[in-house]
């Protein structure tokens, strides 16, 4: 009994009050800060791209500069100039680049250019994300010469383009044909489906059979969408494609 009491004297209990137990505990002010500039991300230093000019697309690119200089400059926000010693665009980011992303976007979109693509089709890879370009060759399909290889490429692009346009219409791409190099511009399930069709046609397909099933594609298109104001559909319609035989 002794030590019981012994023990319970030395222990000390320290009592709370009641209002300190009710008061919540205070938390720090959450910090605010201001998103970060392209050339705060890389710690001021300045990114550069640069893109090629091939000989045949020299003169197409002078002609057509302001169309390319104004919404790299003025909408992205990124510095771009012709070197003509180089034979090369070049494309630097400014302090006022809003998202470092941009200096990718205008090289693409520089870049499609020079291989072949209009610019109001190329300059779709500045206003929308998730699209591409793809290249391939005729060889690395079959190997071709002489003029089982012109056959070949009279079969992609048809009488008048007619082929190529209803692929491009039902996929919703941009093909170019360049002699044996062809390049397709669009999302990546879509260049897919042109691909494959265009493979098809360079194995040997008859063409009638790959623009009937383009024109069930692009009649389906119209009846669900209503209209084809999507920025890679060309404003066609099958019977331009396909004149009845009437």
């Amino acid at each position: 009994m002794e030590s019981n009491q012994a023990t319970s004297s030395s222990m000390e209990v320290e009592t709370v009050p009641s209002e300190m137990n009710s008061a919540p505990a205070s938390l720090p002010t959450k910090p605010k800060f201001e998103p970060l500039m392209a050339h705060e991300m890389s710690d001021g230093r300045v990114q550069f791209r640069k893109v090629s000019v091939p000989p045949h697309r020299y003169s197409p690119l002078k002609k057509l500069w302001l169309d390319i200089y104004t919404p790299v400059y003025e909408q992205m926000k990124i510095d771009i100039r012709m070197n003509l010693k180089a034979r090369k665009v070049e494309l630097k980011t400014r302090q006022d680049t809003p998202d470092v992303s941009n200096l990718q976007k205008c090289a693409d979109f520089v870049h499609a250019f020079m291989l072949g693509f209009e610019v109001i089709d190329a300059i779709a890879l500045l206003r929308m994300d998730e699209l591409y370009v793809e290249s391939f060759e005729i060889k690395d399909v079959k190997t071709l010469r002489g003029e089982h290889l012109s056959r070949a490429i009279g079969r992609l692009s048809g009488k008048g383009g007619k082929t190529k346009f209803a692929i491009e219409n039902a996929t919703k791409t941009r093909i170019v044909i360049a002699d044996t190099k062809i390049h397709i511009l669009g999302s990546f399930a879509n260049i897919k489906v042109a691909r494959d069709s265009l493979c098809s046609l360079i194995l040997g397909s008859p063409a009638g059979k790959k623009t009937d099933i383009c024109t069930k594609f692009f009649g389906n298109l119209v009846h669900h969408k209503g209209s084809l104001l999507h920025p890679l559909v060309r404003n066609h319609t099958p019977q331009q494609f396909y004149p009845s035989n009437s």
